[in-house]
């Protein structure tokens, strides 16, 4: 491609809502250009490069043997009450009318969609298992858009869905997706990580997202040091401390503790750690409220909590009313002695094998010392309720977790029945009865991996692509192409042979100063510079550059083929 003949608009000035780097680097490349909020129009050279990761998923989802197909982005109310999800999935979901006033959404998902076309296309066992996906246009009315196309309301995303008539079928599917996205991430060049992951509003029984590591990245992962173990901060589970609770050694004292509420002033109070301070937390449950009893140094774990038989699926704060009247205290005070026997006490794996500990003393500017469970407060059920810390030993018994920043790029689930059973989704057996299908979801965002390979891959000059997403390998520069004519023909030449070795080129032919021609290369992610000037063909070389290196060195034409395979 003669640059000169493509639309190549770099700037130096971003908006100001342009907080992370990605943002930043495809408005200045001209990637993107904004047209309404977390809305955008992709530029020639944005779409290069998104066409590049969804070859790359398409070709690994074919031959995964999964089927290509299109489905409307323009969906039905009434598929949506089927599943309850009408009104179930939240303000994401943008709603319209015809001009008959029949409602509709713009799909920002498509379980519903692709469930309809099986139960009308799959009769017998005998078609399953299969797996539909598509690469279309989503939206999702978010409340605050943000990050450019990270958080966009509208979006390119790779959807797979397979229908099963057993659990072993769906399993082997799912192993199968695993391994495809391993593949595309891994083929795109980007550091990822495979997760385990909360299943959310999808629903499921079992799910993985695929997080490509970035310090900006939202979700927080929690890893081993010593194995494979990885899952997303909401689900890793916190190993159960080692060895039993020691017997009590201490008194139960109550002591007043006037203005003494928080984790820290208890500690300062009393020169203990926070490590031998039990906090207490009261929570809407489905019968009234719930006690949840963790270390200071420890916090609830939302998603784990909500998954508790005596909460409704979510974890959520009783109000100070609520609280004086079920306990007769202000929080900062509140703490497992002498609760009513109507709040259940669920405590923590690490809360249960404490002794001796300090916990609040159900009176307001008072604190119990002394403590110990069973003797002088009861238990209802151990239970892993917080969030794991860097240092935890892995679940899986290898190594200690750390923690780092991810960008979801990926996620597959299990989903089971969950649709099928609300759409009367059924084949026949090898019995002739009917049966329910079971499904499997797969997603991949793939306009949000092109942001996220920016935000893992960039420095102060620009993009540094991972060669399989770069919109072109190499650039050949040319120093003063009109008044050179023997460099001009020199670097033609150039371009020509590298592109009939399939090599995809650019040629910047804009004559522009070096300066300002190499900072567009560097700011677009070329991998490869190549430099053609008079000084360069007199000592028969090219000043060639990677974008990931500091300098640049003299090659000649030979190795700069050896160089690029």
């Amino acid at each position: 491609m003669r640059l000169s003949q493509f639309h190549l608009a770099t700037v130096k000035e971003v908006p100001a809502d342009a907080e992370i780097a990605s943002h930043r680097l495809m408005i200045r490349s001209g990637m993107i250009r904004k047209l309404a909020s977390g809305l955008y129009t992709w530029s020639p050279l944005g779409l290069r490069v998104l066409r590049k990761v969804e070859n790359v998923v398409r070709e690994e989802m074919n031959r995964a043997g999964a089927i290509e197909m299109l489905m409307p982005s323009v969906q039905p109310r009434e598929l949506w009450e089927e599943t309850g999800r009408w009104e179930k999935f939240g303000g994401q979901l943008l709603k319209i009318k015809d001009r008959k006033e029949q409602e509709f959404c713009y799909g920002p998902t498509h379980e519903e969609v692709v469930t309809d076309f099986a139960r009308n296309e799959l009769k017998s066992y005998k078609q399953l298992p299969v797996n539909f996906y598509q690469i279309q246009t989503k939206f999702r009315d978010e409340i605050r858009p943000r990050f450019g196309v990270m958080r966009a309301r509208e979006f390119l995303m790779k959807d797979a869905y397979s229908f099963h008539l057993t659990q072993e079928s769906l399993a082997e599917t799912y192993e199968v997706m695993y391994q495809a996205y391993a593949r595309i991430f891994t083929r795109l060049g980007l550091t990822f990580r495979a997760v385990q992951a909360d299943t959310g509003a999808i629903g499921g029984n079992a799910s993985h997202e695929f997080q490509v590591l970035a310090e900006t990245g939202e979700d927080l992962l929690a890893f081993s040091d010593a194995s494979d173990y990885a899952a997303n901060l909401e689900k890793a589970e916190a190993a159960a401390p080692a060895g039993s609770r020691p017997a009590p050694s201490a008194t139960l004292q109550r002591v007043d503790t006037p203005r003494v509420r928080t984790v820290e002033e208890v500690t300062h109070h009393f020169g203990i750690t926070a490590d031998r301070v039990v906090k207490t937390v009261l929570v809407r449950g489905k019968k009234g409220l719930v006690a949840l009893c963790l270390r200071g140094d420890h916090d609830i774990n939302e998603v784990k909590a909500g998954k508790l038989p005596e909460l409704p699926g979510e974890s959520v704060l009783a109000s100070d009313e609520e609280i004086l009247a079920a306990v007769g205290v202000r929080p900062g005070f509140i703490g497992p002695v002498g609760l009513p026997d109507s709040i259940p006490v669920i405590v923590d794996r690490s809360v249960a094998v404490l002794a001796d500990f300090v916990c609040g003393g159900n009176a307001n500017d008072m604190h119990y010392t002394g403590a110990n469970w069973e003797r002088d407060a009861r238990i209802t059920r151990v239970e892993d309720i917080r969030q794991v810390v860097v240092g935890d030993p892995s679940p899986d018994g290898h190594g200690s977790l750390q923690i780092a920043r991810g960008i979801e790029v990926g996620h597959v689930f299990q989903l089971g029945n969950k649709y099928a059973q609300a759409l009367d989704a059924t084949v026949l057996d090898d019995q002739g009865k009917k049966q329910v299908m079971l499904m499997g979801c797969y997603g991949i965002g793939v306009s949000r991996i092109v942001a996220a390979a920016i935000e893992q891959r960039h420095d102060e000059a620009g993009i540094i692509w991972p060669e399989p997403m770069a919109p072109w390998r190499v650039a050949v520069c040319v120093i003063n192409p009109k008044n050179a004519p023997e460099v001009n023909a020199a670097a033609e030449s150039l371009y020509n042979e590298l592109s009939a070795r399939g090599v995809e080129c650019l040629w910047d032919d804009r004559g522009l100063r070096p300066g300002a021609m190499f900072a567009d290369m560097e700011l677009i992610g070329i991998p490869h510079r190549v430099v053609v000037s008079e000084r360069g063909l007199s000592a028969g070389t090219l000043e060639y550059r990677a974008r990931s290196a500091s300098e640049s060195s003299a090659i000649t034409r030979d190795e700069l083929f050896e160089i690029l395979g």
